[in-house]
């Protein structure tokens, strides 16, 4: 089903994407600095927890269908593209990491579509070390748009660590399901 509840939240994530950087670009006489780090962390987080929710959602009330679970995944990527694209801007994240991230995500998603035709995706199905990489990033992301210590708290330093945490999950995870995918890949190489 094209719009159920579960499938709205998904599309108000995606329209909260250009909300979320567009905070970024509103001039420092409406928003001072602080304020745009809030702001952007309060619709990243909002949308974190929109991608829980509609998931929850659709199982309780067997509104699963095939396009959400399309939709669901490229919300998701485009919400992470968006803020690491955002954070390397402010200068918060490296550009490598943004990279690995992205492009894992860009070549796994491929890899998964391609298992999906040929029938063999429940070989590439989400993993625990894919689970354990997307934790890490959606707790290292809103710790560096907030940016700011919280008392003694180093948010900026956590979220650095935490993101280097997820590109080191993001590599394992593209390897694990590399690997899961090798015979299939092995097969059809020639």
């Amino acid at each position: 089903m094209f719009f159920n509840l579960p499938n709205t939240l998904t599309w108000a994530r995606i329209v909260l994407i250009p909300l979320f950087v567009g905070v970024f670009y509103l001039p420092s006489s409406w928003l001072s600095p602080h304020w745009h780090n809030v702001v952007a962390t309060a619709i990243f987080l909002v949308a974190a927890v929109t991608d829980w929710f509609d998931g929850w959602l659709a199982r309780k009330l067997g509104q699963t269908s095939s396009f959400g679970a399309f939709l669901d995944p490229v919300a998701d990527k485009l919400m992470v593209a968006a803020a690491l694209v955002v954070l390397v801007q402010l200068g918060r994240a490296d550009a490598v990491l943004a990279f690995i991230i992205i492009g894992r995500e860009i070549a796994i998603s491929a890899l998964r579509e391609w298992m999906a035709k040929i029938g063999a995706a429940k070989s590439v199905a989400v993993s625990f070390i894919g689970k354990l990489k997307t934790t890490a990033q959606m707790i290292a992301i809103p710790l560096l748009l907030y940016h700011d210590p919280l008392g003694v708290l180093p948010v900026a330093g956590l979220g650095e660590g935490l993101l280097w945490l997820a590109a080191l999950l993001t590599l394992w995870s593209m390897g694990y399901y590399l690997n899961k995918a090798w015979p299939e890949i092995r097969a059809r190489a020639h």
